[in-house]
C-alpha cells in the first residue's frame, strides 16, 4: 500500500458507508402492506481527525437523524459506521457505551437536554459517574475545569439549568460533553436557538477547544453562513440523501448543485444596494414517506429535464474532493 494511502487511512477518524433510517408507517386497515419512510437514505462520507464537516440542509430533510444514527441513540436500519476502525453498527452494549466514551453529542435545545432537578455540578458530572471514572474529588476536579474551560465559574456547580440564560445553558452541554474528553462530537444545531450575538460566541468557543482539545465535529445545520465559518468541509443534504459534499471554499465559491446554489442565494447580504439574482425554490419539500422518481429534487428544479424524473443521478467527482449528484453536471 503506498505511503500516501497509509496516512489517510491513519487520519480517518469516521467512515458512514451507505446509512439507511427507516421507520414503519402505521397502517390504515389489516390488508394493507407495511410501508416505510426512509429518514435517511444511503448516506456516505468520511470524517478526518481534527477536521469539521458541516451537514446541511432544510429541516425535515433527515440530518439529525443521521447524526443520531451514528451514535446510535437511533438505531441504523442498515449500513456501515467505522470509528477507527471499528464498525459502531454491530456492537453490543459494553462496545457502544465504551465507544460513547469517545463519540458525544450537542442537543439542539440547550434547555430541554438539561435534567431541571439536578444542579449543574451533577449534570456535567454525570457522564464520569456513569463511566466510573475517578473518584468523587476527581469528578469534582473535572466539572470545575471544563467549566473554566468554556466560560463559566466553579461557583455555578450549585445552581440549576432555569437559573441560566441560553447562552450559558449551551455552555453547559458543552462542558458536559467536554468532560469524557472525546474525540468526536456531533453538535446538533447547537446555535439555532440563540441571538445572534451569543451565536459568534459559542461559535468561536467550539473552535477554539477544537484547536485545545484536537476534536473532530460532524456540525448538522440549517444555516449556510454559519456552517461557513466552522467548517473544512460541507455536505448537502436533500430528502434523505447528500446531494454534494465538498471542501468549503469550494462549496461557497463555486456550488455545482442546483439544490445547493438556491441555498447559498438566500444567505442575507449585509448590503441593500447589493444586485443579487435569488433563486427562489418552487413547492415544498417532498413528503419522505411518497418521495418523487429519479432525482429526488426534480420537483423544485428549475434545470430539470426527462432524465431527471426516470434516473437517480450518481454521485461524481467534478473537482478535487468535490462530488455532486446531478444529471446536468
Amino acid at each position: 500500500m503506498p505511503a500516501s494511502v497509509e496516512q489517510k487511512m491513519d487520519n480517518l477518524l469516521l467512515n458512514v458507508n451507505d446509512l439507511v433510517k427507516s421507520f414503519s408507517l402505521k397502517k390504515t386497515n389489516f390488508f394493507q402492506e407495511t410501508r416505510h419512510v426512509y429518514a435517511v437514505n444511503g448516506v456516505s462520507f468520511s470524517l478526518k481527525k481534527g477536521e469539521t464537516l458541516g451537514l446541511v440542509g432544510e429541516s425535515g430533510c433527515g440530518k439529525t437523524t443521521t447524526g443520531r444514527a451514528i451514535l446510535r441513540l437511533t438505531e441504523p436500519t442498515s449500513g456501515s459506521i467505522n470509528f477507527e476502525g471499528q464498525d459502531v453498527a454491530i456492537f453490543n452494549e459494553h462496545e457502544l457505551k465504551a465507544f460513547r466514551r469517545n463519540a458525544q453529542m450537542i442537543f439542539q435545545d440547550p434547555y430541554a437536554s438539561l435534567n431541571p432537578r439536578m444542579t449543574i455540578g451533577d449534570i456535567v458530572g454525570e457522564p464520569l459517574l456513569v463511566h466510573n471514572m475517578g473518584t468523587k474529588a476527581q469528578r469534582t476536579d473535572q466539572v470545575v475545569e471544563v467549566l473554566e474551560k468554556v466560560g463559566l465559574e466553579a461557583d455555578y456547580m450549585k445552581r440549576f439549568p432555569h437559573e441560566f440564560s441560553g447562552g450559558q445553558r449551551q455552555r453547559i452541554g458543552i462542558a458536559r460533553v467536554l468532560t469524557m474528553n472525546p474525540k468526536l462530537i456531533i453538535a446538533d444545531e447547537p446555535v439555532s436557538a440563540l441571538d445572534v450575538s451569543i451565536q459568534a460566541q459559542i461559535i468561536n468557543l467550539l473552535v477554539n477547544l477544537q484547536d485545545e482539545y484536537q476534536l473532530s465535529y460532524l456540525f448538522v445545520s440549517h444555516d449556510l453562513a454559519v456552517v461557513e465559518h466552522i467548517s473544512n468541509r460541507v455536505a448537502i443534504m436533500y430528502l434523505g440523501k447528500i446531494v454534494e459534499i465538498a471542501p468549503g471554499n469550494n462549496i461557497y465559491s463555486r456550488p455545482r448543485h442546483p439544490y445547493t446554489q438556491a441555498l447559498l442565494s438566500a444567505i442575507p447580504i449585509p448590503d441593500p444596494k447589493a444586485a443579487i439574482e435569488r433563486t427562489i425554490l418552487q413547492g415544498d419539500l417532498p413528503s419522505p414517506a411518497n418521495p418523487p422518481s429519479g432525482c429526488t429534487f426534480r420537483t423544485r428544479c428549475p434545470h430539470a429535464i426527462k432524465v431527471c424524473s426516470q434516473e437517480i443521478p450518481e454521485m461524481i467527482e467534478v473537482s478535487q474532493e468535490h462530488y455532486a449528484a446531478c444529471h446536468l453536471i
